[in-house]
């Protein structure tokens, strides 16, 4: 099915342009990457509604992407891999959050430790996306830190426990796929805008 379409639209655009074989390569890895995302999304989203989960989901989907759209972070290699990632983080977590309940000096400890996490690794880029500009990951760096700060702060004094610990995970698992010994466990290189950077 995957094939199908990415050939289809491939056929479609290239009978359209006059695209070189890089230019075709690009295109047809932006098509693939794109028919994952959304086949993702609508699958996960799917079971999350048969699951009676999909408030949990939609309201962790969204705290999530804000926090990681300014704070990057590592990205699955193979397309299994994505798919038992988002389904761990986008159907398992939301469900732990529905039951857990977390003390609140843990609360504090931990999300005193991830601020300062995110302070020192935020944003961490791919190899594939580096981050190359100064300026930008600055000002990435302050945007999804100030964010952490306020996720933890809104988590730790709301007293409604589903939204406390959405905030409170969103940030953990942001600080995982965010911190180098992940990449280094995955074999990942880490600050990849040094590679750049002449002297």
């Amino acid at each position: 099915m995957k094939n199908m379409v990415i050939n289809g639209l491939m056929k479609f655009v290239s009978s359209n342009k006059n695209l070189t074989e890089t230019q075709k390569e690009e295109l047809k890895f932006g098509f693939s990457s794109i028919y994952i995302t959304y086949t993702k999304l609508i699958v996960i989203t799917l079971v999350a509604i048969i699951l009676g989960l999909f408030k949990e989901y939609l309201f962790f989907l969204l705290a999530y992407n804000l926090i990681r759209t300014f704070s990057f972070g590592l990205h699955a290699t193979k397309s299994w891999m994505c798919w038992i990632s988002s389904t761990i983080i986008f159907l398992i977590i939301p469900y732990i959050c529905r039951i857990l309940v977390i003390p609140q000096i843990v609360k504090i400890i931990v999300g005193s430790l991830l601020i300062i996490q995110f302070a020192i690794n935020s944003p961490a880029d791919t190899k594939k996306r580096p981050i190359v500009s100064q300026k930008r990951r600055i000002f990435f760096k302050y945007v999804s830190t100030l964010l952490c700060f306020i996720y933890i702060l809104i988590s730790i004094i709301t007293k409604d426990n589903l939204i406390s610990n959405i905030l409170f995970f969103t940030t953990l698992v942001q600080s995982i796929i965010i911190n180098p010994y992940t990449y280094k466990l995955f074999k990942m290189p880490y600050n990849n805008y040094k590679n750049y950077i002449t002297e």
